[in-house]
């Protein structure tokens, strides 16, 4: 039997029945960053974008995103969340390529039968879509990644967590 659960008996994606998986408590983490200039990152310190508080935006756009996760990730089942919360971190000391980062961390919790991996990694990547798209004026040349899941809790799979892992920027 094949590993990948989305397709069906022909070969057709499908959106994987949990009907008799059971409910349990369950909660993801995922992780992400924001590379820009470091004239970028003051200006948002010091609430000088033009749009608003950039941080502030991001976390309710993160939120967001996590709630609407089935809307853009065709698989996805929709979710009733029971938290979801989204978290940054500032690190003004520019790396090799003079560039100062803002991480993000996006944390997502439910009871139900089906995991909030997704929503996390959603909630994370609205996050810094939304970062962008407030300092763009100021900052064309920002980048974001290292997205990834840093643990899941619940369901039949139990615990993961990630090894530590060395990112570059």
């Amino acid at each position: 039997m094949s590993q990948l659960t989305h397709f069906n008996e022909s070969g057709r994606a499908r959106m994987v029945d949990v009907t008799d998986k059971p409910a349990t408590a369950r909660v993801a983490v995922a992780q992400g960053k924001v590379w820009m200039l470091p004239e970028t990152l003051e200006k948002i310190q010091e609430g000088r974008i033009a749009k608003g508080d950039v941080l502030a935006v991001a976390q309710v756009a993160g939120v967001m995103g996590a709630k609407r996760t089935p809307d853009v990730i065709p698989m996805c089942h929709p979710l009733l969340l029971s938290g979801v919360d989204v978290n940054f971190s500032e690190d003004a000391q520019p790396d090799a390529s003079g560039r100062c980062s803002i991480s993000i961390e996006a944390t997502v919790k439910t009871t139900g039968n089906t995991g909030v991996e997704m929503e996390a990694m959603t909630a994370v990547s609205v996050a810094a879509l939304t970062i962008y798209d407030m300092c763009k004026a100021v900052d064309k040349g920002m980048e974001f990644g290292e997205i990834f899941l840093v643990s899941k809790s619940g369901g039949k799979s139990g615990l993961y967590q990630r090894d530590a892992v060395v990112s570059g920027g």
